[in-house]
């Protein structure tokens, strides 16, 4: 709530793994590995060219998806490349922060593409060089709401101990879910769609930062668990898109968020921008709709979606990115929906 959170975001950093999938070249690929064998390839196949993307990050080389894998190929690739995009991405955020890893109290971990015990966190303690009594909070499940919530978890973190520094990761391998055997709508257009990167945050009380981190909300509608998420058996990660997202977002997001912002305190019309999380074109159009914008006012989130496609949690943090550095408006209020189905929401004022 408003004049009770006291936190401030210090910094935000993104990361993106070495391998550049064109999106021409998705397509090539996904034609390859499904035209012959998919009912109606040639129709589905459109949506490699109606997503927007220009092109994605992957953690493998481009071969390495053609072929059968099990489970624990999959999870091999997935620590493999979460390791290295964490890193990357809380070096560069402690380090606009003007910390050290060493001055990291907190860190919160939020990654739902993957399973790793210990967590991220723990496996990359001594590259970083985190301290012996970090605090770690490891965060599964938020799939593409997890860049908003996992930011708020952390603020909430920075308030209960003030003057101790939390740092927020979010990293995710979506492309690890790319399935050969999955000859459905929902693994076409994941193939379409979703890319690999990470995103991190430095927060702590007591500091003037980029940002004051004014509150946050979340709202989870009842009976939508098939909209969104994760089917897991024997080979892998299986995307579950089971509901026109596009459609629920223009009938149900202006309400919940308006409840949202009532618990925030935050009047709809002090907001200056919504940053939001581009699960795609047709989504970022609805969420112009539902938040009765311009269309075209969500233009960062359009070119995130370009340049990098769906990251899931971190993909909201990189729109953020591009907006501090064109010039961070009083008032933003973040946003992000996800499995549950959830959305959260994060309110950031500009620091004087």
């Amino acid at each position: 709530m408003v004049g009770m959170t006291a936190s401030s975001l210090l910094s935000v950093a993104t990361a993106v793994p070495p391998y550049r999938l064109p999106q021409v070249e998705a397509a090539r690929m996904a034609g390859a590995m499904f035209g012959a064998r998919f009912p109606n390839y040639r129709r589905m196949a459109r949506v490699f060219e109606t997503t927007g993307i220009e092109a994605r990050h992957v953690v493998q080389p481009f071969d390495w998806y053609t072929k059968p894998l099990d489970w624990p190929e999959r999870m091999r690739a997935y620590l493999e490349g979460a390791e290295q995009l964490f890193i990357a991405a809380a070096d560069k955020a402690i380090a606009a922060a003007d910390c050290r890893p060493y001055d990291i109290d907190t860190i919160v971990t939020v990654s739902s593409t993957g399973i790793a015990t210990p967590s991220l966190e723990a496996r990359v303690a001594t590259r970083l060089g985190f301290r012996a009594d970090v605090l770690r909070v490891p965060v599964f499940g938020l799939g593409c709401a997890g860049g908003v919530n996992g930011l708020a978890v952390a603020s909430r973190l920075a308030e209960a101990r003030p003057g101790t520094t939390v740092l927020m990761v979010a990293v995710e391998i979506c492309s690890i879910a790319f399935r050969l055997d999955q000859l459905t709508k929902a693994n076409i257009v994941a193939t379409a769609l979703f890319g690999d990167g990470a995103a991190a945050c430095v927060v702590r009380t007591q500091d003037k930062g980029i940002a004051k981190i004014e509150g946050a909300a979340q709202h989870t509608w009842p009976d939508t668990l098939d909209i969104m998420g994760w089917r897991i058996d024997d080979v892998g990660l299986g995307v579950i898109f089971d509901r026109d997202i596009p459609p629920f977002v223009l009938e149900k997001l202006g309400p919940a968020l308006g409840s949202m912002l009532a618990e925030m305190k935050i009047d709809r019309c002090s907001i200056d921008r919504f940053t939001c999380h581009p699960g795609g074109t047709k989504v970022i159009a609805a969420l112009e709709q539902a938040l009765h914008l311009d269309q075209g006012t969500l233009d960062h989130e359009r070119r995130v979606l370009a340049d990098y496609g769906n990251m899931s949690a971190p993909t909201v943090l990189f729109v953020l990115d591009r907006l501090i550095a064109s010039g961070l408006p009083p008032r933003t209020v973040l946003a992000a929906m996800g499995p549950g189905f959830t959305c959260g929401s994060l309110s950031l004022a500009r620091a004087t």
